[in-house]
């Protein structure tokens, strides 16, 4: 059995390695900027950790836990805005919603600028649906739009 992860250092931290050597798991680790990770799920990990309802403790049973993450995963889905779908939720941007929503935040940006133009130093903010999202971008793709913007 083989454990692939990031180059994080608790997955590289000495207990770790040696509860992994005693399960007879190999561990596997990404070479720096080669990340076959999945961006997605770490962004969820991540939110997760540092979610302010993170417990501080173990949970007492796995129906607990369960619990826990069952109403974590509701929040994550239907009310944090996710800034890589310009800040809606997944189940917006899974339902269809997300289109209206932009919409109409741009017209209220619009709206916002020209009652007080003084406030605003250029262009509102862009709040373009984004068609695609790529699990791993082509680097010279990305390097080209950020060159075309």
């Amino acid at each position: 059995i083989v454990l692939h992860s990031d180059n994080g250092s608790p997955m590289k931290g000495a207990t770790m390695l040696v509860t992994l050597q005693n399960l007879g798991v190999i561990p596997s680790f990404s070479r720096p900027s080669v990340s076959n990770d999945n961006p997605y799920s770490e962004s969820l990990f991540k939110t997760l950790k540092y979610t302010p309802i993170y417990p501080s403790k173990p949970f007492d049973t796995i129906e607990t836990a369960r619990e826990w993450v069952l109403t974590f995963v509701r929040w994550y889905n239907h009310h944090h805005h996710h800034s890589g779908i310009k800040f809606v939720t997944p189940h917006a941007r899974h339902s269809g919603k997300d289109k209206e929503i932009l919409k109409n935040r741009e017209k209220v940006y619009q709206e916002a600028k020209s009652r007080n133009p003084e406030r605003w130093t250029g262009n509102i903010r862009n709040w373009d649906l984004i068609e695609k999202v790529d699990l791993n971008p082509d680097k010279e793709k990305m390097i080209k739009e950020k060159k075309a913007a």
